[in-house]
């Protein structure tokens, strides 16, 4: 009986079990060669028994299946056959020391340029009777937004039409005063007077025409105006600044005031990331600096920027101080209201480990790379840091020189996992 039980034993060992020769973890410069058969090899000593999880046991606490996580080590080595190393593309790529900035990270959130964004309203009362734009619509500097009908509007075109025509009226009566006095036949004290009747209506239509440009007239409408002396109560608004319509904020025949915010118009090519950071880093950080900035909606991407700005005043209860960048946002990806991380690029230099960012897995709750070795791949755990300028630092798991896999790892892991499952019995 006893006999019986150590040849089942033995006979789920080899099933469940990965063999092969050990594979060290030794520096090793050379470029991948394609093995003649695919295999997954192990150490000796590397405990590929059932009892050290090489099946597919029950799942831990993270997941994952228990067996699944270990049934490969640093000492695992996968090989291609040669169609398969033809039929996948790979690339590498060496890990290696390279100067880096130190990171000061923060949290934050993305915000309007202040110098981007105009809010279009009016400073009297009136009603939207013409809307020339909708939300979403780009518009052009000096472009018809909206329409409006005041009473302002009419009582200040009506004065400005009487200025103008005493100032007509005056400027005549000089000009005949001037020219009796000139011949003689004239006073000087009426030209004194038609002097000084002249100046006035010329005050006075000053005066008048810069109450059409408090309105919201232009220069042109104002000429336009007063070649046609048409007295009406319309006045139309223009874009400040080129951009979006981003809001609005009334409907046709509505009443409007100076409180009220007709339209907003936005210019998302730029916007502004706003975080405070710990009175410990203020001394590392200044205006000028480069940022790396993320947000939660793609997280594969770094948006680029430099600080605009950073506070003078300490916030007593955070202990922080506010920074500000401007980030550059071509692709309009960065909305206003996202939260945001800041990563400032400090300028004390140093030298890490790194690799190229694609080389660089998600296992799970771990990072893994593949290092091409003695003809074949090796599965690394590693440990990353900061990542910057499309690399990843490497903490641990790999050594300078070494050479990982950027292009067609997926593959690589894929074929990992199929070896797994084959060596646990699962077809």
């Amino acid at each position: 009986m006893n006999k019986t039980l150590i040849a089942a034993a033995t006979a789920a060992a080899v099933v469940f079990g990965l063999t092969g020769p050990a594979c060290s973890r030794r520096e090793d410069r050379r470029a991948f060669e394609a093995g003649p058969a695919a295999s997954l090899e192990a150490s000796p000593g590397g405990g590929r028994g059932p009892g050290r999880g090489a099946g597919l046991g029950p799942r831990d606490g993270r997941g994952r299946g228990l067996g699944a996580r270990r049934a490969w080590d640093d000492a695992t080595l996968l090989r291609l056959t040669e169609p398969e190393a033809r039929a996948v593309d790979l690339a590498t790529a060496e890990a290696a020391y390279r100067p880096v900035s130190s990171l000061l990270k923060a949290t934050g959130k993305v915000l309007a340029s202040p110098f981007r964004k105009a809010i279009v309203s009016y400073p009297f009362p009136a009603r939207v009777a013409g809307i020339h734009v909708r939300p979403g619509d780009w518009v052009k500097a000096g472009q018809e937004l909206v329409t409006l009908q005041s009473e302002a509007v009419g009582q200040a075109k009506s004065e400005y039409f009487k200025a103008l025509a005493d100032h007509e009226l005056a400027a005549a009566s000089f000009e005949r005063e001037k020219r009796l006095f000139d011949r003689g036949a004239g006073a000087g004290k009426n030209l004194q007077a038609a002097e000084a009747e002249r100046k006035v209506a010329e005050a006075n239509l000053e005066a008048a025409e810069k109450k059409l440009h408090v309105l919201g007239f232009t220069e042109a409408q104002v000429e336009r105006a007063a070649e046609t002396h048409e007295i009406n109560a319309t006045i139309t608004l223009f874009a400040p600044i080129a951009g979006r319509i981003v809001d609005n904020n009334v409907v046709l025949g509505a009443m409007v005031d100076q409180s009220t915010e007709i339209l907003t118009v936005l210019d998302p090519g730029v916007v502004c990331v706003a975080a405070d950071i710990y009175e410990r880093d203020i001394a590392a950080v200044r205006k000028g600096q480069e940022v790396e900035v993320s947000v939660p909606a793609y997280p594969d991407l770094a948006f680029k920027g430099r600080i605009m700005y950073v506070g003078d005043i300490l916030k007593e209860e955070t202990r922080t101080v506010s920074v500000r960048t401007e980030v550059a946002n071509e692709d309009h990806r960065l909305k206003p209201g996202m939260f945001a991380t800041l990563s400032i690029l400090l300028d004390r230099q140093a030298r890490a480990l790194t690799v190229p960012r694609e080389a660089v897995l998600d296992d799970g709750d771990r990072k893994i790379v593949l290092v091409a070795k003695d003809g074949g791949f090796q599965p690394r755990i590693v440990v990353t840091g900061a990542k910057m300028n499309g690399a990843v630092e490497i903490m641990s798991g790999i050594e300078a020189g070494e050479l990982v896999v950027t292009r067609g790892n997926y593959q690589l892991k894929s074929k990992l996992y199929d070896e797994v499952l084959k060596g646990a019995g699962v077809h």
